[in-house]
């Protein structure tokens, strides 16, 4: 039952991931790959001020998701004057300069937790309280799956409300000409960074769960290997609707542990298991390119 319960948290935490990316790229066109660096930020606020300032769960996660949507007009600044593959290339800054300063942010003979010293580098920081709220304590796999779930909830009926507003049709508008958008008086500059800062803060409040439940956090879980993890949830869930994101994310957790279960000699099962695991996503863009659920095909 609690491996049923572990996956059950991750896939609350990636689907939280997913739908605010899909914020970004599926409703307003900015591909990004730099949504695992306010993941990681998210993390890492939570577990300094937990570890370090003893803050419960709701300040520690709202600080973070405050730092992340600051955090995020380096990329939605971006956005203003460049476009497609160069947007791109600049949010892949951000993120290897997000994952440089939670790498390289540390001094050996420093003590964590100062200046010198803030994110303990590759070693990470370890012993993260589990979450607590007004007192109650989220100590077993159960409770913290149930608060990963109600949070995913609202995650979603946050963003079905946005989506479904004036607001989410402009993104669209945006999306598909935005020099139409323009055209018509709206701000687009303005819509781009709020649409970043709301994706951004809702990456912080996944890494935040994250944080809290495994315990630990390092700079691994700010790679560019993770940014493509979320990208491709998005992509083979599809984008532009509200169901795609949640069925990429459950998806992309499931398939690598069905594969476990494959009767494969353990001498060749990780390589059997990546080769299986990459060739069901070609086989998805081949055959869908618009994704499993998705009803808007990136260009």
């Amino acid at each position: 039952m609690n491996y049923f319960l572990h996956l059950g948290i991750y896939a609350c935490i990636y689907s939280i991931v997913a739908m605010s990316l899909n914020l970004a790229v599926g409703y307003c066109g900015l591909l990004t790959l730099a949504h695992a660096g306010y993941f990681a930020i998210g993390a890492y606020t939570y577990a300094l001020v937990s570890v370090k300032l003893g803050w419960g769960f709701l300040p520690a996660v709202g600080l973070g998701m405050a730092i992340a949507s600051v955090a995020s007009l380096a990329v939605s600044m971006s956005a203003w004057r460049f476009k497609g593959d160069f947007f791109v290339m600049l949010s892949l800054a951000v993120q290897s300069l997000l994952f440089s300063l939670f790498y390289n942010w540390f001094k050996a003979d420093a003590d964590f937790g100062t200046w010198a010293n803030l994110t303990n580098g590759p070693f990470g920081i370890a012993g993260i309280p589990k979450p607590n709220i007004f007192g109650l304590q989220f100590q077993t796999i159960g409770s913290i799956a149930l608060l990963a779930a109600v949070l995913a909830i609202a995650c979603g009926v946050i963003c079905w409300l946005l989506v479904s507003s004036p607001w989410g049709r402009l993104l669209k508008a945006m999306r598909d000409d935005e020099l139409v958008a323009r055209g018509l008086g709206k701000n687009t500059r303005f819509v781009k960074m709020q649409v970043m800062a709301i994706a951004c803060a809702m990456a912080a409040l996944a890494g935040s769960i994250y944080a809290g439940y495994v315990s630990y956090i390092d700079p691994s879980a700010a790679t560019l290997d993770e940014s493509i993890l979320f990208v491709c949830m998005i992509l083979v869930g599809g984008v532009g609707n509200f169901k795609g994101p949640l069925v990429g994310a459950v998806l992309l957790i499931a398939l690598p542990e069905v594969l476990r279960f494959v009767a494969i000699p353990d001498a060749i099962a990780a390589n059997v298991h990546l080769g299986i695991y990459g060739l069901c996503l070609v086989a998805i863009a081949h055959f869908r390119q618009q994704g499993i659920a998705g009803e808007y095909r990136i260009e």
